[in-house]
């Protein structure tokens, strides 16, 4: 005969003392620590930034937003990035139309934090900010500009162009050339570092991320994201193949090995940093996920191996609207 036994208080409290216990998340000094292991804050400058004048990103931020650059006339640097109104440096389009309405192949990559990246594009083709910059102006499915000589003729032609060319590049008998432009440009670039509340918990403030965001950073570091996302971009540092344990089902971009022709670069990409990952949807290289929680969900599954409960995505999405540019945080609210 089964006797049925009724626990004593005693036992009752002693239980839950025990379970309260063990469900005790690590305090935040010590999460700080074990996440300082794989990722960083972001350093105060970007390289390179040393060189750059007030002058040269002044004339770079005018450059950034001139739509003369388009052939006709209707796009600019910010058309696709789009820094203005503390938005995340993108247009949240799955694809960018370009000046004559034709829809490029990927989703544009966010231009804040850009210059810590280790090569720009989804991949990897351009080496430095400078080389990015030039390329879209010339791209027929971009802006279109048929060369490099008809985008400093219209710059040529602006009086104010003729000044501020002259002196962010003093000394030079002909400013005006198209590396110039794109060192303008990166010039200005630089300057679009952010700062957000993470930022602000790994150099030591306890109370900068919420409970339900100190959970989705533990919840992030024991689910292994840091595989892949680590760093002080928490990404941008490295490639990866789309689909390391399950296989990613869109085979039509090959990824890198257009750039490399290696065979072991097919289906790798740029491991996007996420840094502001809150204001760039919709996400992956065509942009076919959108939404962050999406995104969390077939990333585990992708690279990881692993299907994540709806209670770890949603602590993992919390952590990741922490890496928001603060006054871009503030201005979404």
């Amino acid at each position: 005969m089964i006797r049925h036994v009724t626990p004593s208080l005693a036992a009752i409290v002693a239980a839950t003392f025990t379970l309260s216990v063990s469900a005790v998340a690590a305090t935040p000094a010590e999460l700080r620590t074990r996440t300082l292991e794989t990722i960083t804050p972001l350093p105060q400058t970007m390289p390179g930034s040393e060189k750059d004048t007030p002058d040269r990103i002044a004339l770079g931020r005018e450059l950034f937003f001139e739509k003369r650059i388009s052939a006709n006339e209707t796009q600019s640097c910010n058309s696709c990035h789009a820094v203005d109104q503390n938005r995340g440096g993108v247009d949240n389009e799955p694809t960018s139309p370009g000046a004559f309405g034709k829809r490029g192949g990927r989703n544009s990559p966010t231009v804040l934090n850009a210059g810590f990246h280790v090569a720009q594009f989804w991949d990897g083709r351009a080496a430095t900010l400078e080389d990015q910059a030039k390329g879209p102006v010339l791209n027929p499915g971009e802006m279109a500009m048929p060369n490099e000589g008809e985008v400093l003729k219209r710059l040529s032609a602006v009086p104010l162009y003729q000044k501020a060319f002259k002196a962010a590049f003093p000394g030079e008998e002909n400013p005006i050339s198209y590396d110039n432009f794109a060192k303008a440009v990166a010039a200005f670039e630089r300057t679009l570092r952010t700062q957000d509340r993470f930022d602000d918990f790994l150099k030591g403030d306890d109370k900068a991320l919420s409970a339900t965001e100190l959970r989705g950073l533990d919840t992030f570091l024991t689910v292994g994201c840091t595989t892949c996302h680590n760093g002080p971009l928490l990404g941008g540092n490295n490639y990866k193949k789309l689909g390391i344990l399950n296989e990613y089902a869109d085979k039509s971009d090959k990824g890198r090995i257009e750039v490399t022709k290696e065979d072991y670069d097919e289906f790798v990409f740029k491991v996007p940093s996420l840094r502001n990952i809150a204001l760039t949807a919709p996400y992956f290289h065509n942009g076919s996920q959108k939404t962050l929680e999406e995104t969390v969900k077939a990333m585990a599954w992708l690279q990881l191996g692993k299907e994540l409960k709806p209670a770890e995505i949603a602590d993992i999405t919390a952590f990741l609207q922490a890496l928001t540019d603060k006054p871009r945080a503030v201005a979404k609210k």
